[in-house]
Formats: structure tokens, C-alpha cells, sequence
């Protein structure tokens, strides 16, 4: 992993859903996702998903997000 990153952890019920990891590097944008199925404890590793521009890879976080957020999830900064 190098470069900056932007992680966002989405919760229901003080509970982690999913956790978001974005980062540039190798010429792409890379998003990585940890989603921690329903009566599980353990996390799912989904991804990685690679765009060739942030923006792509931004517009990604931000759909995703926003679909959580409809189903009742927290959104804060990890």
C-alpha cells in the first residue's frame, strides 16, 4: 500500500458492516473492502477493485457508502 489514503467504516447498532480502505498506488486507484456478514464476527475481504483515476475509484466509495447509509448504516472516518 503507498500513498494517502481514505478509509471509512460503515456500523449498525455499534456493530462494524463494512470498512472501506481507498490508496493509490502501481498507477491505479485500489479500493478494498472488509464486510462482516450478518451473525458473523468475521470479515468477508471483497476486492480489490482497481480504477485508473481517484475520481473513479471516489465515485465508487461514495455510491457504496450511500447504499449503506440507506440501509441504516453509520458512515465515520477509520
Amino acid at each position: 500500500m503507498t500513498g494517502a489514503q481514505l478509509v471509512r467504516e460503515a456500523t449498525m447498532d455499534g456493530r462494524r458492516v463494512a470498512l472501506l480502505r481507498c490508496y493509490d498506488g502501481d498507477g491505479v486507484t485500489t479500493v478494498e473492502v472488509e464486510v462482516v456478514p450478518d451473525g458473523s464476527e468475521t470479515a468477508v475481504n471483497c476486492g480489490p477493485y482497481r480504477f485508473a483515476t481517484a475520481h473513479e475509484a471516489f465515485r465508487f466509495m461514495q455510491e457504496a457508502l450511500l447504499a449503506l447509509q440507506y440501509l441504516g448504516c453509520s458512515v465515520v472516518s477509520a
